[in-house]
C-alpha cells in the first residue's frame, strides 16, 4: 500500500518516472491549507500561479476585511467583483440542485460549533436554532454584481474556494502556454494537460481509517479535477463522540450518512469541490441518485464499514483496491 505524505493531507502524489523537462516546483501555505504546484513550465509561469492563488486567497477570505465576502457580511450588501460573483453563483447552483446539502450561507453553523477557532463545542440549543435561522440561499438577492443577503446572514466560500482556485490557476497556465501541471491544493487536485514523459497520473485516496495510508489510487492521462471530503479530516471529541466539520445545513449537526468520505472527479474544480461536501452531507443513496442524472461528475464512497463504491466513470481510474461499481 502506497504512502500519502502527511503533510498533503488527503492526497498520494505519486508522480514517477523521467519527464523530457523537470517541473518548476513550488510550496506555499494559502487559505488556511498547504499547497504544492509542479509546473512544466519556467519560473516566471510558477510565479504567477502562486500570485493567483495570493489573489484569490485575499479576495475570497471571510477574514479580510477589505474583501467584498467581508463587506457583503458585516453590511448586508455589496457589489461583487467578477471572481466572487461568479463562484458565489455557482454555489447557489450547487446548493439548489442538491436540495441544500451544500450551502454558501453556513458560516453561522460553523461559528457556532467554534469551528473558526481553536474552540470547537457542541453548541446550545438555542444557539444552534438562532444559526439556523441565518442559513439558506433563499436569503440572497442579486441585482446585476450588486448581492444583498437579509437577516445578517453571513457567507464562506471554505467548501469551494479551493476548487475554483484551482481551476483558474490550471486556466492561467494555460493561457501562458503552459501544457502540462499538477496542483495540490490540499484535499484538492487539479491536472492540466497529460505528463510530458507519456506515464498517467497518479493520485491517491486516503484511507479514512489511517489517512496516511491510500486506500487505492487512480490512474488517468489528462485534465481532471479531484476532491475528497471526509468527516476525519477535521473534528474534535466531546463526551466521548466524535463531531466532524462537515455540517448539515439542514440539522445543523454534522452530517450522519454513513459516509467515511467521498471523492468527486470532474472537468471543473468548484463543481467538483463543492459536490464532494454535498454528497458527503446526502449520503450513497441520494448521491448516486444525483449522479444518475447528471453527466458532470464521477464519484467514490468510502463508508463508515469500509465498504468501497465508485460510479462506472471512475471505476475506469480506480486502481489497488477492491470495489462496488455502480452503475446508471
Amino acid at each position: 500500500m502506497k504512502k500519502i505524505c502527511a503533510l498533503v493531507l488527503l492526497i498520494a502524489l505519486l508522480l514517477c518516472g523521467c519527464a523530457e523537462r523537470a517541473p518548476v516546483e513550488r510550496e506555499i501555505f494559502a487559505m488556511d491549507t498547504l499547497m504544492t504546484l509542479r509546473v512544466w513550465g519556467d519560473e516566471e509561469d510558477a510565479s504567477a500561479a502562486v500570485a493567483e492563488i495570493n489573489r484569490l486567497d485575499a479576495l475570497l477570505s471571510v477574514t479580510e476585511e477589505s474583501s467584498a465576502v467581508s463587506m457583503l457580511n458585516r453590511d448586508g450588501a455589496a457589489t461583487l467583483d467578477e471572481d466572487t460573483l461568479l463562484l458565489l453563483q455557482t454555489a447557489v447552483e450547487i446548493s439548489r440542485r442538491t436540495d441544500g446539502a451544500f450551502d454558501p450561507t453556513v458560516y453561522p453553523l460553523v461559528e457556532a460549533w467554534g469551528f473558526t477557532t481553536d474552540e470547537r463545542h457542541v453548541p446550545s440549543q438555542d444557539d444552534m436554532e438562532a444559526a439556523l435561522a441565518l442559513v439558506g440561499v433563499g436569503q440572497l438577492r442579486f441585482d446585476g454584481n450588486t448581492v444583498a443577503l437579509s437577516n445578517h446572514g453571513t457567507l464562506d466560500f471554505g467548501g469551494i474556494a479551493k476548487g475554483y482556485t484551482a481551476q483558474k490557476v490550471a486556466e492561467l497556465l494555460q493561457s501562458r502556454g503552459v501544457v502540462t501541471a499538477f496542483l495540490s491544493l490540499g484535499g484538492n487536485v487539479q491536472t492540466l494537460g497529460s505528463k510530458p514523459d507519456g506515464a498517467p497520473w497518479l493520485v491517491g485516496i486516503a484511507d479514512p481509517e489511517n489517512p496516511s495510508q491510500a486506500i487505492g489510487c487512480f490512474r488517468f492521462y489528462d485534465s481532471l479535477a479531484l476532491v475528497t471530503s471526509g468527516g476525519y479530516q477535521r473534528y474534535f471529541e466531546d463526551g466521548g463522540v466524535r463531531y466532524h466539520h462537515i455540517l448539515d445545513p439542514n440539522t445543523g449537526y454534522p452530517a450522519d450518512s454513513g459516509l467515511a468520505s467521498v471523492t468527486v472527479l470532474a472537468r471543473d474544480g468548484a463543481t467538483a469541490d463543492g459536490l464532494s461536501t454535498a454528497l458527503f452531507v446526502m449520503g450513497m443513496e441520494k448521491a448516486t441518485a444525483l449522479w444518475r442524472e447528471s453527466e458532470d461528475f464521477e464519484a467514490v464512497f468510502i463508508t463508515e464499514d469500509g465498504g468501497i463504491f465508485a460510479t462506472d466513470g471512475a471505476a475506469s481510474l480506480l486502481t489497488e483496491c477492491a470495489f462496488t461499481v455502480i452503475e446508471r
